[in-house]
């Protein structure tokens, strides 16, 4: 399948800056049923991650439907605007994730149904890689209305209201409480990832990395809101994994053909 790639600036209102964005799409003669939708934070990776690559093997080997990739360049404070939309952790960082949250739903959205003519994709996915998989899971569980599926690579989940060395408890870790005090349970299926040499930070001395131990205690919070593994719910560890782009583009067959496989 034939991709054709281009890039599309967002002059954005409410992050009153340009935003760019690079399209991934199958040709439109060549597709072959409704189109699917994937929105990725970072999308100035996607070299590193080698989606185009990832993409044509998936299509040349019919794994995958037609799916419309929708990277988001990051800004320069990406801090900022990435994070838990109305909670700025215990340094104030992620004080425009608000912000963010609404450009994704007020501009980005419609700007791409207005660009495809498609007004109801069949799958529509959020994912992003660190502090962008944690700004995409917080969009993703806060508007289940919009998103069927979010995919979150070596997310912040460590992500904190108070400094290790000012009281910090586990009950301070913010995604993990916000999933925790939302009553209706939003429609969703995730698939997180993370690496075994993610990080060698290890907060409770239990001999896991904390990258993992907050992943897997996110994990808990959705299963004690009724969501199942694996039907709800898909984790993958890679053994030897790092925090870099390197090990999230091995792992993006994975997250892809569970999100879009045929």
């Amino acid at each position: 399948m034939t991709i054709i790639e281009k890039s599309i600036i967002i002059s954005s209102d409410l992050l009153q800056r340009e935003v760019t964005c690079t399209w991934l799409m199958p040709d439109e003669q060549e597709i072959d049923g409704p189109l699917n939708l994937l929105l990725l934070n970072d999308g100035q990776e996607l070299e590193n991650l080698e989606l185009r690559g990832t993409l044509e093997q998936l299509y040349g080997n019919n794994r995958l439907k037609p799916t419309l990739v929708v990277a988001i360049h990051a800004a320069e404070d990406r801090i900022q605007e990435y994070g838990v939309a109305g909670n700025p952790d215990f340094k104030g960082r992620g004080s425009r994730a608000d912000i963010y949250t609404a450009f994704i739903k007020t501009e980005l959205l419609p700007m791409i149904e207005a660009e495809t003519g498609v007004n109801s994709f069949e799958t529509t996915a959020f994912a992003g890689f660190s502090l962008g998989g944690l700004s995409a899971f917080d969009i993703a569980w806060n508007n289940g209305d919009v998103f069927d599926k979010v995919g979150v690579f070596s997310g912040s989940f460590w992500w904190r209201r108070k400094d290790l060395g000012n009281g910090y408890t586990d009950a301070d870790r913010i995604m993990h409480s916000v999933i925790k005090n939302t009553g209706d349970k939003p429609s969703l299926k995730f698939w997180l990832q993370t690496g075994t040499h993610d990080e060698t930070s290890d907060r409770n001395k239990n001999g896991i990395i904390d990258a993992i131990d907050d992943t897997i205690d996110l994990i808990k919070e959705l299963e004690d809101k009724g969501y199942k593994r694996p039907e709800d719910i898909q984790y993958i560890e890679v053994v030897g994994g790092s925090h870099d782009t390197a090990t999230w583009a091995k792992a993006m067959p994975k997250f892809l053909v569970w999100a879009f496989g045929r």
